[in-house]
């Protein structure tokens, strides 16, 4: 469970002052969102994704970030992303200790936040593998295994000092899949599904790309 505690605090404030006027937001779709055992689902353009949308999202939400394993490598960062509840995850290997740690985050009724590309996208094309945006499934089997209300979330990509960003939280996701678990496809159709929610919250489609022209 995320710390509560007058660090906790003081580092909401303040970062949440200087991110407001580096990067001021708008937020819609807040009055959607369940309270507890929720995995939020957002597109990823940038590095200001996950703090932007965890400023905007209540002091006492309790939300945990799945972040990659090389922000943590530097002490003082690393420290101050385990004392706001994100905690690492080593990309492109199975992970498995924060599979438990997302699975058990859910479970004890916390809220969890994981973006599905796994990587930065940037007009429909990833950084670190040049490839277009696709949803990784370990995002479905969290959420399946766990009954997390699946929640879509849209950022926009363009990230220009002080000028707004826009947040829009989508209606909760049901995923459909056959027996306890699902199959290695259902899981993926759901990730996929989840990812082309998320864009579409924007006016796009998978990639940044604008769904109508």
């Amino acid at each position: 469970m995320k710390p509560f505690n007058c660090i906790f605090v003081i580092i909401y404030y303040v970062v949440g002052l200087v991110a407001s006027i580096l990067h001021p937001t708008t937020v819609e779709g807040m009055e959607k969102l369940p309270p507890s055992g929720v995995l939020l689902c957002p597109n990823h353009a940038s590095n200001w994704d996950p703090i932007l949308i965890a400023l905007r999202l209540p002091i006492n939400y309790r939300l945990h970030i799945m972040a990659k394993a090389e922000l943590f490598r530097n002490p003082l960062l690393g420290w101050l992303l385990r004392k706001v509840g994100a905690f690492p995850v080593s990309r492109g290997n199975n992970d498995i200790s924060s599979i438990k740690t997302s699975i058990q985050t859910i479970k004890d009724g916390d809220n969890l936040l994981i973006f599905p590309e796994g990587t930065t996208i940037h007009n429909g094309i990833g950084y670190t593998d040049g490839l277009p945006a696709h949803a990784k499934s370990g995002v479905a089997v969290i959420g399946v295994r766990t009954g997390a209300k699946l929640v879509p979330v849209f950022v926009d990509g363009e990230k220009k000092l002080f000028r707004r960003t826009r947040i829009v939280f989508g209606d909760p996701y049901e995923p459909r899949y056959t027996g306890r678990r699902g199959t290695a496809e259902e899981m993926q159709k759901i990730a996929d599904d989840i990812l082309e929610a998320a864009y579409a919250l924007g006016g796009q489609q998978v990639g940044g790309k604008p769904l109508c022209g």
